[in-house]
């Protein structure tokens, strides 16, 4: 991510810069742009969003988003950040509520792939300040060492490697997912 500008946004200023092909975030009122992630990053978030979609949606257990739709997290100055996965259970945004702009507030479960530029402080800084935000769940995955950090509140980070199995805790019970099958693509 790189710093565009010096001026603090809002997040209407966000909705109307991406109306106008920016594609970015912002941290508490700077824009920090984000380049395209890659194929292998959009194959994870295509094949672990729908095997997350495919138990949510039956269920009717909330609402999962991709990257684009961003959660505003603070105001004043606005932060509004991007996952590349998000749910946001129906106890926390009910499901027949329309929101036309960011949802405000932390999602339940956030999903964040490695991409070619990151670096591995940066996501990991990224999955704690999701967790500081009150997310209850974060699964980093790493595609170039097929492994997958698990992050919750108040607990150990958990590393789990192919021969480990996702699951959804408490925040999905019942979601389980081979950490091998995430990575076959």
């Amino acid at each position: 991510m790189t710093l565009a500008s010096e001026k603090l946004l809002t997040a209407d200023d966000l909705l109307r810069l991406h109306s106008e092909g920016v594609r970015g975030e912002l941290i508490r009122g700077a824009l920090c742009e984000t380049p395209p992630t890659g194929l292998t990053h959009g194959e994870i978030v295509m094949k672990l969003g729908g095997r997350l979609g495919n138990f949510i949606r039956p269920r009717r257990l909330g609402r999962l988003v991709g990257s684009d739709s961003g959660m505003m997290l603070e105001r004043d100055p606005d932060t509004v950040r991007e996952p590349d996965i998000a749910y946001i259970s129906a106890k926390k945004l009910p499901l027949n509520v329309r929101i036309s702009g960011y949802y405000e507030g932390a999602p339940d479960l956030v999903v964040e792939i490695v991409s070619p530029n990151d670096g591995a402080r940066d996501v990991y800084h990224k999955a704690r300040m999701w967790i500081s935000f009150g997310v209850s769940l974060v699964w980093v995955v790493n595609p170039e060492n097929r492994a997958i950090e698990v992050h919750r509140p108040n607990q150990p980070l958990l590393s789990l490697t192919e021969s480990d199995i996702l699951d959804g805790g408490e925040v999905l019970p019942g979601f389980n997912y081979p950490v091998r099958d995430v990575f076959d693509l």
